[in-house]
């Protein structure tokens, strides 16, 4: 039967409390969780921005993660009853240290497509897919574009190694995140030796270990601790990816669980008793955050073209949404493909948006939002079916992420996935999955055994799939295939 987060026995009248970080592409936010109750007792976020110098860049300075964290845990209130600490981060980013420890440059980060070429270059040289958003062509772009930069280089970390590199004093990472480099064998759970010497012969002395699921990287510094508001010996759980931790945060640990996530990227990922290989490269192999693995898909684009909408009509989701629900399925013929940032799934890194369809008296508000919703919806869709011929069981969807509460986002991916679909209470998924594992390492415990022990609390939604929407939304997504293809296959 399941208990509440951390309803393990406790020093009666003191306070332990787990504290989740997410290190996202638009904010930084922190849970403070009550480990004996389970509830969550204080929150923060704080905002970052992106940096476009170039085409196709997409950059931050970690430092302004660090700024952002300090910040979401004030906000989070009283810290003095942390007992441990876990860190969720946006995954791929490329964080190159000197000797000092301190960024080269700012970090390349997932959706940044400036190494397109790179990524084709080792695709070829690998005898893999190596997506542009991954680490490995951020590495060889930087040595080939910024040599003198490259030449300082002492370590090469993820965003989640670097905050607790920051926390700890120490630095190392997990198979989750390790997995999304393009130099790590996920199946082996090690490091591609001969992925890292193609790159660079030096790179292999400056990637950090990886550790354990179930293991700590250490406790918070004192200095550190003292200017947060931390007790002492506040342990440090070993972290992982955004998607490794939602996934904890929507309780899929078993073979079979199936998330969707909504975010600025869209991802597919289900949980595996066993590797999966994808002949055709859609889905890429990582390890989860409790020594299963996870097949993935990602979708560099998700919720950016609504954003753009809310900017462009100068009005708010909330706005758009209800002027979307009195437009109908299908958008009257409007297709909208998202490709803002290029895309990685189909791997079209200088693709771009299109809007197609457009008739007399369609370039409407409601008619544009749904027609994005619906774009980006198909390129999910396109993940399950995909997952599904790679023979997986899922017959219900955890939805996580920013869009989840959505009517029209929720409403489109019931009745194109012909699936239920089941919604965490906590909104912030990835920093309650990292809050989960960190109380979990904390009592010494197996980091699966204690989701299931644990299970966040979820809503199921009402709504079945309503077979003519299904219809009719295969046949949007078949027409989007088909125009992508026409325009950016070749």
């Amino acid at each position: 039967m399941s208990k509440h987060l951390g309803s393990d026995e406790s020093v009666a009248g003191a306070k332990r409390e787990a504290l989740g970080i997410d290190i996202g592409t638009q904010s930084v936010k922190a849970l403070r969780v009550d480990i004996g109750s389970g509830k969550v007792v204080g929150r923060g976020a704080a905002g970052l921005t992106l940096s476009s110098p170039r085409l196709g860049a997409a950059e931050q300075n970690p430092q302004d993660w660090i700024t952002a964290m300090e910040c979401a845990l004030r906000q989070a209130g009283d810290l003095s009853g942390v007992v441990c600490i876990g860190v969720s981060g946006q995954q791929h980013g490329c964080v190159v240290l000197d000797e000092k420890d301190q960024p080269v440059r700012p970090a390349k980060l997932w959706c940044d497509t400036e190494a397109a070429a790179e990524a084709a270059e080792l695709s070829t040289a690998f005898g893999r897919v190596v997506p542009s958003g991954f680490t490995a062509p951020k590495v060889l772009w930087m040595k080939r574009r910024e040599p003198e930069l490259f030449a300082r280089a002492r370590r090469v970390l993820l965003p989640h190694d670097w905050i607790n590199l920051h926390l700890t004093g120490r630095a190392c990472t997990d198979a989750g995140d390790a997995s999304g480099t393009g130099y790590f064998d996920p199946c082996k759970r090690r490091y591609d030796e001969a992925a890292l010497n193609a790159i660079d012969s030096r790179l292999a002395a400056m990637i950090p270990n990886v550790i354990g699921a179930n293991e700590s990287v250490g406790v918070v510094q004192s200095a550190v601790a003292g200017r947060l508001g931390l007790g002492s010996g506040v342990v440090v759980s070993v972290g992982s990816g955004d998607n490794m931790c939602s996934a904890l945060g929507a309780g899929a640990v078993d073979d079979g669980a199936l998330v969707l996530s909504l975010g600025t990227s869209g991802t597919v990922y289900c949980v595996s008793d066993h590797p999966v290989s994808d002949s055709e490269g859609d889905f890429a192999l990582f390890c989860d955050a409790t020594g299963k693995w996870l097949p993935l898909l990602c979708t560099m684009n998700c919720t950016g073209a609504t954003e753009e909408l809310c900017c462009a009509f100068a009005k708010s989701h909330e706005e758009l949404t209800q002027l979307a629900l009195a437009e109908p399925v299908g958008s009257h013929g409007v297709r909208f493909i998202p490709y803002l940032r290029g895309e990685r799934s189909p791997n079209w890194p200088h693709a771009c948006g299109v809007i197609h369809g457009l008739r007399p008296g369609l370039m409407r508000p409601g008619v544009l939002y749904r027609a994005a919703i619906e774009g980006a919806a198909c390129g999910l869709f396109r993940g399950v079916e995909r997952l599904r011929a790679l023979g997986g069981k899922a017959n219900s969807i955890r939805l996580v992420g920013g869009a989840a509460r959505n009517q029209v986002w929720r409403e489109t991916l019931v009745d194109l996935c012909g699936m239920r679909v089941h919604v965490p209470l906590e909104q912030e998924s990835a920093a309650l999955g990292a809050a989960l594992q960190a109380a979990a390492v904390h009592g010494g415990g197996d980091v699966a055994e204690f989701i299931h022990t644990h299970q966040p609390e979820m809503e199921l939604l009402p709504d079945e799939p309503r077979r003519s929407n299904t219809e009719q939304l295969h046949a949007v997504a078949a027409e989007i295939t088909d125009l992508g293809k026409a325009l950016f296959a070749g």
